[in-house]
């Protein structure tokens, strides 16, 4: 099983007659996607690709099409907008892949999702994919294999790493998410864990997370108490400066929390392994499972 997407999602593509939103629809449909609708107010009856339909608005691409799922492609001074829109239009998962949109705007569509039971997946994130069903994101799709292992990861670089790494050496992944790397993003750790702890079919987890904020922490908490499955993490920035950011918006250090230090040390408590280089992740799976 997967977790979030499968075949059977139907997803439409918010911006996809932008340049960004065309390229990756192009990738996405190639991979398998099922993209069944865009839209791009001002544009409606456009065909994109020879088989995406363009409407004005997302609830004109729902009614015509039952799709339960987005994904945004939109310049981040329209893309709270655009998420508002999804969610209102009653879509179960939304995938924003703008960055740069400001921190209280994500706030506030943040809690109106939760309120309205809309999974949103990011915003800055490089999206969700279930390899061998479907890709909502920009990952790059050949690095992943089907396989039994979860990955959840607030960074991109390292997820395509460790995600290359884990096929190289034979572990497939069942559902693999980036939640994001601003200071606030919609689904975290103890959510998509959630899933992976129901999935029959995820054997183990693999937990990507850098310096800055609490999340490592919470979800440390989290997987003493609930978790059932073997976890393998990997926390980047251990040689971070306090008060510099080191990548994404969300990884800097403030006052004494939100160090690599305070993340290992919690995750070790839980009884999660750690890794010292992403490149050790499979040896310690391979222990594990």
């Amino acid at each position: 099983m997967t977790i979030l997407i499968d075949k059977n999602t139907k997803v439409i593509v918010q911006g996809v007659t932008g340049h960004q939103g065309k390229f990756h629809s192009k990738r996405m449909l190639e991979y398998g996607t099922k993209i069944v609708a865009g839209v791009t107010p001002g544009k409606g009856g456009q065909v994109v690709h020879d088989k995406i339909p363009v409407y004005e608005t997302v609830k004109e691409a729902k009614d015509a099409t039952d799709a339960n799922a987005s994904i945004i492609f939109v310049p981040a001074r329209f893309a709270t907008d655009s998420v508002f829109e999804a969610i209102n239009a009653g879509l179960s998962l939304v995938v924003v892949i703008t960055e740069h949109i400001p921190i209280h705007d994500a706030l506030k569509f943040v809690n109106y999702a939760k309120a309205n039971r809309t999974v949103i997946i990011g915003p800055n994130t490089p999206g969700i994919i279930s390899p061998g069903e479907s890709l909502l994101g920009i990952m790059p799709p050949h690095i992943f294999k089907r396989g039994s292992i979860g990955i959840v990861s607030r960074s991109g670089t390292l997820t395509y790493e460790i995600a290359s790494a884990l096929s190289r050496n034979g572990f497939g992944q069942s559902t693999c998410v980036g939640i994001g790397g601003d200071p606030v993003t919609g689904a975290d750790f103890i959510e998509i864990l959630q899933y992976f702890n129901d999935d029959k079919d995820t054997k183990a987890v693999v937990l990507i997370g850098e310096i800055g904020g609490d999340a490592e922490e919470r979800a440390a908490e989290y997987i003493k108490e609930y978790f059932s499955k073997p976890v393998v993490a990997f926390i980047a920035g251990r040689t971070a400066p306090p008060g510099k950011r080191m990548g994404h918006a969300g990884a800097i250090i403030s006052g004494k929390s939100g160090t690599a230090e305070t993340k290992i040390n919690a995750l070790k408590q839980a009884g999660v392994e750690i890794a010292n280089l992403p490149s050790e992740v499979p040896k310690l799976l391979r222990e594990l499972t």
